[in-house]
């Protein structure tokens, strides 16, 4: 039954990593990958004195540090929310409210944005009629305001989806845990606390090394939506760098070479997170 998702690996995941030789050469598209001419590590020199690739990478480490301290705990917060709610028609509604737009492309939500984002959008006509802005504007033309737009959007959409792997854990809690608990006279604050947390102790822990291994992928659909002109000093993230010099600029070596560094970054983020993660937990791997 693995044998068709292991070969659609083999042709689309493995068979290509064989274009990463291009990163050690000097590229273009009238050359093959053995005839390009060797350059050995000077597509990796030109990184250390790009000031583009370095305005990305602070806006990536900006804006996905935003997303981990928000959509990390988010989830968690609202998984427990709905897990304490009574089985019903309402708990049903909330958790397909809140799958639902993780199934909607950032084409389709990135033309809601800005819309909603727009100076005669819905955001503006809230905020005038509460007094908290004086004149209509633009917020994704305003630079300063995008690591926000950016955090809070990707929370919204994958807030709900992000609750199923907790969800299930809860559910196969022995309910006799809590029985005792009530028992005892612990309320319902201190049953979540010393109960359904430390349960979910280790799915959380995996979900931090993920996350933190994933911490230089932002988003490259959410990024291309909403990036334009007058906000793109803020909203390059490595991702749209790469596939900018790669694909409009046709410099396939040297954004190979920046793609191939941050997936090393990020294999040294992913083991330095799950030794850190075995530690705090009494040196027991979770994986």
């Amino acid at each position: 039954m693995i044998l068709p998702g292991v070969i659609f690996m083999i042709i689309f995941s493995y068979i290509p990593m064989y274009g990463v030789l291009i990163a050690f050469k000097h590229y273009t598209v009238l050359d093959t990958f053995s005839t390009a001419p060797w350059v050995g590590l000077e597509n990796f020199k030109i990184i250390f004195t790009d000031q583009y690739f370095w305005g990305a990478m602070v806006n990536t480490l900006g804006i996905s540090f935003l997303k981990l301290a928000f959509g990390f705990i988010t989830p968690i917060i609202l998984a427990i929310m709905i897990h304490e709610l009574a089985d019903g028609p309402f708990k049903r509604m909330m958790q397909t409210v809140s799958y639902l737009p993780h199934f909607l492309s950032w084409i389709v939500l990135g033309g809601m944005l800005i819309t909603w984002f727009s100076t005669t959008g819905l955001f503006n006509d809230l905020l005038m009629s509460v007094g908290l802005l004086s004149k209509h504007q633009n917020f994704l033309l305003d630079e300063d305001k995008y690591w926000w737009i950016a955090t809070l959007s990707d929370v919204w959409k994958e807030v709900g989806w992000g609750t199923i792997l907790y969800l299930a854990v809860m559910t196969k809690i022995d309910p006799t845990y809590y029985e005792a608990a009530k028992i005892d006279g612990a309320t319902r604050l201190k049953q979540i606390w010393h109960i359904t947390i430390p349960m979910m102790k280790n799915i959380i822990n995996l979900n931090l090394i993920l996350s933190i291994s994933g911490i230089l992928g932002s988003n490259l659909d959410q990024t291309l939506v909403l990036m334009n002109s007058q906000n793109q000093a803020k909203a390059e993230v490595l991702s749209s760098y790469v596939y900018r010099i790669g694909m409009t600029q046709g410099d396939f070596s040297y954004s190979t070479a920046v793609d191939l560094g941050t997936s090393i970054v990020s294999i040294i983020l992913l083991l330095t997170a799950h030794k850190i993660t075995k530690r705090l937990n009494d040196n027991e791997s979770i994986i």
